[in-house]
């Protein structure tokens, strides 16, 4: 089968760490090929989706002594050539946020790709979608109290009520922009200013969860089952957890609480063609729902012992099978 991954460019990735570089292995190792390109090198040509594109070789990392080490070079690359994506059995589009112009346009290019023939990971339509901090909204059930504003006024009756809140942009990723704020902040105004731009931009406002000093899970989910987890623990100087911004990971397994969550979020993410998605848990609250480039593979099989991209590329490969090809 031919696999393309839309990426950001590849000699930034980090083959260690980086969920792309995990599946594009994977999906060597079982005999296909893997391809690669960027948002920006597709274009619509007469009524179809196409692309720059290249092959790519990988030299697969190993574990040693319990880290990913890679060789160098560790990829090695093909001659550019304009292809249709309708001739790809699968496209996997992982480009990192901010969710901008650009990339919407790209999903609107991909929206020419013809489904029926093949498999766009995640579908263009469920990523415009699904804003990463809105979409958990829709279930209010298993998330933190939550509001969406650029309102001074309301943010702080949010925190004063509560007590300590966490602000997010809805479109950072890796943890960026985020910020813990507590009642009686002197530098409350300026925080709020800038958050949201003078008020010209909605921010996330959610409760502090104190189970965050214990670490913020990702749950990888395919199909919507959960396949996988690691927890991923803040450092003494900082709340967060996220791995790009120095939390450090730590071995967990999926819980009966982690099913609870992906078992009511399964039948939206199924509709709208969210296939491989990466969900945030605090506490047992559901806090983001990542479906841009979720990453958290390379930690949970070097922790865990698992083979996740394995797992994916089979789902993957058995899905293209019911295509009309």
């Amino acid at each position: 089968m031919k696999f393309v991954f839309i990426i950001d460019p590849i000699h930034k990735l980090d083959p260690g760490h980086d969920t792309s570089v995990a599946l594009m292995e994977a999906a060597q190792g079982m005999g296909n090929e893997v391809w690669i390109t960027q948002a920006d090198s597709l274009s619509i040509v007469d009524g179809q989706a196409w692309a720059m594109m290249q092959t790519v070789h990988l030299t697969p990392v190993e574990l040693v002594d319990g880290r990913w080490v890679a060789q160098e070079p560790w990829y090695q690359l093909g001659n550019s050539t304009l292809r249709s994506l309708n001739e790809m059995d699968a496209i996997f589009m992982r480009t990192d946020p901010p969710v901008d112009v650009p990339y919407l346009y790209a999903t609107h290019i991909l929206d020419y790709v013809d489904p029926t023939k093949t498999l766009v990971v995640n579908r263009p339509n469920g990523l415009r979608l699904a804003n990463e901090k809105l979409y958990a909204l829709k279930f209010t059930d298993i998330i933190p109290e939550t509001i969406v504003t650029g309102k001074k006024q309301q943010i702080r009756e949010f925190v004063d009520k509560h007590g300590a809140a966490v602000l997010k942009p809805l479109g950072g990723k890796g943890g960026e922009g985020i910020l813990l704020i507590e009642k009686g902040d002197r530098n409350f105004n300026s925080l709020i200013e800038l958050s949201t731009q003078q008020g010209t931009v909605p921010i996330m406002v959610q409760v502090f969860l104190p189970a965050a000093k214990d670490g913020d899970k990702r749950v990888i989910l395919l199909n919507g089952e959960p396949i996988g987890a690691v927890n991923r623990i803040p450092s003494g100087g900082d709340f967060r957890g996220n791995m790009a911004v120095g939390g450090r990971v730590a071995a967990e397994a999926v819980t009966e609480r982690d099913r609870v969550i992906a078992q009511t979020l399964a039948p939206d993410l199924k509709k709208d063609g969210l296939y491989f998605v990466g969900i945030d848990v605090i506490g047992g609250y559901l806090t983001e729902v990542n479906v841009t480039s979720p990453t958290g593979i390379r930690e949970i099989d070097r922790l865990s012992g698992l083979k996740l991209s394995h797992q994916v590329m089979d789902w993957v490969v058995q899905h293209c099978k019911t295509l009309d090809r």
